[in-house]
């Protein structure tokens, strides 16, 4: 693969959209309050994560809606699994809801799906599950598509080569507007080209090109010659499960390559996660169009992407070298970890007094904690003071009503849990 080769340049950059992935309210609001310019998800099945329980009802795109407005976010609803006849009824009625409210675009890799869309009036987003590579299938894609996601095997340079032809040739999709490209620029990678796997589908009659995979590339195998029955000698008992993309330190190389939209991998993932990654990435962005992007701010971004889900990190095909950052061991590698301690029970506005019962481990002075709840979001915190039924405390155990000072309202729905250092990392 051919050898990345950019000169830096100290100039104001374009504007890159900043995608982030919502699986729930916790992980919307969230990604809505560290700074994301987009959001995507999905609609109860006909998703890459239709198995997942990271989904929202029909009846709340209304909501997701008028709230992604008033913080003027755009909403894309994803629809780009592999769609057969009996599936046509569902996805109409998920776009002419999705019409109905006003959802920004849709995401979709079926034809069928970009069809009805189309005819609809939405915008479409073509998926990476299309495997696009070159200039001219963008151009066959422009006839219906607005926003295309490029394959995650390209290097920049085929990606500098894809924008500068769209702008060379004023390639432009059915808003009238050039086509924008969209690189997927953190979270985790499939060991198949793009996305197209089949594994679980031969093993569990579960397909992943439906949005029901039992990721098999996650897990240890042992490998035997059948003619002589020997155990093959492997380096990395992970050899199928790719270690987790992170652009954040070569991010303004993907600007220069033309790239219009970076979208962040996580509809599964907590919300804290959503948090911390589309916060690094938004001031990383910010960062280059402010000409502060430097070694000392990558640095402290790569500290707090370490500190939730990951399993190691490794740059993708972008810059142009071979596959080889498999994953070593079972699990993320988080700095961080998180303990559920407590319900939320009670919050006082006006001396801003968060109420928790304690409803597993125990909970100290001092501790940093993390809450998160449908409509509070990601709340990150620390216990300067606590008190144990009304009494000053230094520790809170199963069973005691606990209070705390916390600017943030927080909700019953709420929960409260401690964060910890990862203690299978020490």
């Amino acid at each position: 693969m051919d050898k990345i080769n950019f000169v830096s340049k100290k100039m104001k950059t374009k504007t890159m959209e900043l995608m982030a992935p919502a699986g729930n309210w916790e992980s919307l609001r969230a990604a809505v309050n560290a700074g994301a310019d987009s959001v995507y998800f999905g609609v109860e099945q006909l998703n890459m994560r239709a198995r997942a329980s990271m989904n929202f009802e029909l009846s709340e795109l209304k909501e997701i809606s008028a709230f992604c407005s008033q913080h003027k976010v755009k909403t894309y609803l994803t629809l780009n699994t592999i769609v057969y006849d009996h599936d046509l009824s569902i996805v109409k009625k998920l776009i002419d809801e999705a019409k109905k409210q006003h959802i920004s675009a849709i995401i979709a890799s079926d034809q069928a799906v970009i069809s009805y869309a189309r005819s609809a009036g939405m915008e479409v987003h073509i998926s990476t599950q299309v495997n696009i590579t070159n200039i001219e299938t963008v151009k066959f894609y422009a006839l219906f598509a607005d926003v295309i996601v490029l394959s995650r095997e390209l290097s920049l340079n085929q990606v500098k080569k894809i924008t500068t032809a769209i702008e060379k040739e004023q390639i432009k999709g059915p808003s009238g507007r050039l086509i924008e490209i969209e690189l997927f620029g953190h979270g985790a990678l499939c060991m198949a080209v793009s996305g197209k796997c089949y594994l679980s589908l031969h093993s569990q009659n579960s397909s992943a090109n439906r949005g029901a995979c039992m990721q098999n590339c996650r897990r240890t195998y042992t490998v035997i010659d059948n003619e002589t029955q020997n155990e093959l000698l492997i380096d990395n008992e992970y050899i199928m499960s790719p270690q987790d993309l992170c652009t954040i330190d070569f991010l303004d190389k993907i600007v220069d390559s033309g790239v219009k939209v970076l979208k962040i991998e996580g509809r599964g993932k907590a919300p804290e996660y959503v948090k911390t990654v589309v916060k690094a990435y938004r001031e990383a962005i910010d960062a280059i169009e402010n000409n502060t992007y430097n070694t000392a701010a990558i640095e402290t971004w790569m500290e707090d992407l370490k500190s939730v889900y990951n399993r190691g990190f490794w740059s993708g095909y972008y810059l142009g070298q071979e596959m080889g950052s498999w994953h070593n061991t079972s699990g993320s590698l988080a700095t961080q970890k998180k303990i559920y301690i407590a319900k939320g029970t009670h919050y006082y506005p006006k001396t801003q007094i968060a109420e928790f019962e304690v409803e597993a481990q125990h909970i100290a002075k001092g501790d940093s904690i993390l809450i998160t709840g449908p409509t509070t979001g990601v709340v990150e915190s620390s216990i300067d003071e606590l008190y144990v039924n009304g009494k000053p405390a230094l520790l809170g155990k199963k069973g005691d009503q606990i209070t705390f000072r916390l600017a943030e309202r927080i909700r019953v729905t709420d929960k409260l849990y401690k964060l910890i250092p990862n203690p299978e990392l020490q």
